[in-house]
């Protein structure tokens, strides 16, 4: 069900949120949590599609900011999810044109779940230095995504110099499964005399430039991005080398299947797909602490 609330303020859709919870049309019994997406309108849709499958795992309230032109009338409208149309939770999509941005925390407050922490997640383009937006200021977790933004080498950088505990980005939890597998291998046997490391992959992709500068201070040696295979360009990772004394170890990726080699033992395939928006964000929710990996790894940046 889809209620539309257009030329509305917070108050009226808190009142109306009232209204559905008395009528027993909204439960926030084991919700955990208020997510609350700071978006623009092209990518709203995409946000509240991965937003309801988060909240399959984690229940929340979900509270989505979608900017619209700055230009125009001022005005906020609004419609609530439920049920088939908010997954495991409710969804508010506020849509706020004009001068009604000038203060998004006052948009938002008055809907977040009262004692429960807030989960910030900007899946567009962002400030770097998410920890001191109005949104991020009332939130204990802050996800943003390199990906998207125009420079992500620069916006890496921009969020490592103003990185406070609790940030975090897609980008990072986009090589979750490498790092586990990456980590498997080293835990499984030593390799002698570690002499470079070689990350295939697209060199603007920020998730790449994480992975070679993860692998280079976890292992002390130099690692470089290459991004051609065979002549042929390379979207994503593709792949990571180790050059050691015994020989190469190689993780190859071809569509969602990785190829093992390493010396003495023969080739072992891996499931190794690429991760989804819903993938990346249901492991930002699963813990609100400070993840120091990530903290340490981004600070190289600087």
């Amino acid at each position: 069900m889809i209620v539309d609330l257009p030329g509305t303020t917070t108050s009226r859709v808190s009142k109306k949120l009232q209204e559905l919870r008395e009528s027993g049309g909204v439960v926030t019994l084991g919700r955990v949590l208020s997510l609350v997406v700071e978006t623009d309108l092209d990518h709203l849709e995409a946000a509240v599609e991965a937003a309801n499958g988060a909240s399959k795992l984690h229940p929340c309230r979900i509270i989505v900011l979608a900017k619209a032109d700055q230009g125009g009338e001022s005005r906020l409208d609004a419609e609530i999810r439920v049920g088939g149309d908010a997954g495991a939770s409710e969804v508010v999509v506020l849509r706020a044109f004009g001068e009604v941005l000038s203060n998004q925390e006052s948009l938002v407050t008055g809907l977040l779940l009262p004692d429960a922490p807030v989960v910030a997640w900007w899946p567009s383009e962002c400030s770097g230095n998410p920890g001191q937006s109005a949104i991020g200021k009332i939130s204990s977790r802050r996800i943003t995504d390199a990906a998207m933004q125009p420079r992500s080498a620069e916006f890496l950088a921009e969020l490592a110099s103003n990185y406070s505990p609790g940030d975090s980005d897609m980008a990072w939890a986009r090589i979750t499964l490498w790092r586990s597998q990456l980590t498997s291998l080293f835990e499984a046997r030593q390799f002698s005399d570690l002499k470079s490391i070689t990350v295939f992959a697209n060199p603007d992709s920020p998730s790449a430039m994480l992975l070679a500068r993860w692998l280079q201070l976890s292992l002390n040696i130099p690692s470089e991005i290459v991004s051609e295979i065979d002549g042929s360009g390379i979207t994503g990772i593709s792949g990571v080398k180790l050059e050691t004394g015994d020989g190469a170890l190689e993780i190859m990726r071809k569509g969602q299947i990785a190829t093992i080699s390493q010396p003495g033992f023969p080739s072992a395939s891996v499931l190794l797909p690429q991760r989804s928006d819903l993938d990346c964000l249901v492991e930002d929710m699963r813990f609100l602490g400070e993840d120091l990996v990530y903290a340490r790894v981004l600070e190289s940046f600087k």
